[in-house]
């Protein structure tokens, strides 16, 4: 067995990751203003369960976990210039996975409800604003708030790797197989 056989290599540009984080950050910021400006997100509004989350407001959580992590996922990719969908996919996971915790950090800071109503489910309310009355309905609050940010990020890594396989330029098709060569074809070539 030659050494192409034995050893495959999937390195990760660290530098495209993170302009894709910070790229999928922006585009959810951008999705969560535009969502409060124009009325469909209520900051401050804790809802108990779906029925009370509305149309708007529905349409910009999805649109912006999605696109945002879309739009992240192919910058990287792009950046990176992978022109296969399998590494492209990859670095566009790890975009998610970089971006996660810094939404965490957001939300733990306050700032969660910027990104949309769904994210704001990703933290409590931040120690330095002080104790308020305990909510009656506290429970159904935490758990609407839990469910909506776990479809966020799971939304959101649905739109990292469509949006990496995306960026990678490949035929998005479950159907198109890739004509691999064999090592001493692609010696040959080079």
């Amino acid at each position: 067995m030659t050494n192409d056989n034995l050893k495959m290599e999937w390195p990760i540009a660290w530098s495209a990751v993170w302009v894709g984080a910070l790229a999928a950050l922006a585009v959810a910021l951008i999705f969560g203003l535009a969502g409060i400006a124009l009325g469909a997100h209520k900051v401050g509004v804790s809802l108990t369960n779906a029925r009370e989350l509305g149309l708007g407001a529905l349409f910009f959580s999805v649109c912006g976990a999605f696109f945002s992590f879309v739009v992240g996922a192919w910058i990287t990719s792009k950046l990176a210039g992978y022109r296969q969908a399998e590494p492209a996919i990859i670095h566009g996971g790890v975009v998610w996975l970089v971006t996660v915790p810094m939404l965490l950090i957001l939300a733990a800071l306050g700032a969660g409800t910027y990104f949309g109503g769904w994210y704001s489910g990703l933290a409590g309310t931040p120690t330095w604003v002080g104790s308020r009355p305990v909510d009656p309905n506290a429970a159904a609050i935490v758990s609407a708030n839990a469910l909506g940010a776990a479809a966020a990020l799971l939304i959101g890594l649905v739109g990292s790797v469509i949006g990496g396989w995306m960026g990678s330029g490949e035929p998005m098709s479950p159907w198109h197989r890739r004509v691999e060569q064999s090592p001493s074809a692609r010696r040959a070539a080079n």
